[in-house]
């Protein structure tokens, strides 16, 4: 299993009154180091969206484990929890960049679908695309 990781370092628009990240924010920062992964294997959003794939989200969980506060710079490493094929879930682990202390962790859960809505079996319909997602477990 190949892990990636991409940093992040908290902006004061993300904090709430306290100066704490919003919870809300893990899940773009998510978003962030999944398409920064996709990016690092060669087949970034724009070429999978360019072929015609799209892959909505499914479901996504966090269990946030401590703080981050404004300023803090983090690592989020990112790798593949499980893949068919057809569906992709996607595991991150969010890291103080310094300390290395656990903040938050979770998944998020997609699938491959054309644009027309119909889902997609990777291995046959795009086996250059597959490839790279299973080479990558």
């Amino acid at each position: 299993m190949n892990s990636f990781f991409y940093t992040h370092k908290a902006q004061y628009y993300e904090t709430d009154q306290m100066g704490i990240v919003h919870h809300s924010n893990y899940i773009r920062w998510f978003e962030e180091a999944r398409v920064d992964f996709f990016e690092k294997i060669g087949c970034s959003y724009k070429d999978i969206e360019d072929m015609g794939i799209i892959s909505p989200v499914l479901e996504v969980q966090a269990k946030y484990h401590s703080m981050v506060h404004f300023n803090d710079t983090v690592k989020i490493g990112t790798f593949i929890e499980s893949f068919n094929g057809i569906k992709l879930t996607m595991h991150y682990s969010i890291t103080d960049a310094q300390t290395g202390e656990l903040r938050t962790d979770g998944i998020s859960r997609h699938c491959f679908m054309s644009k027309n809505g119909k889902l997609l079996s990777l291995k046959r319909s795009y086996p250059d695309f597959y490839e790279k997602l299973i080479q990558q477990m």
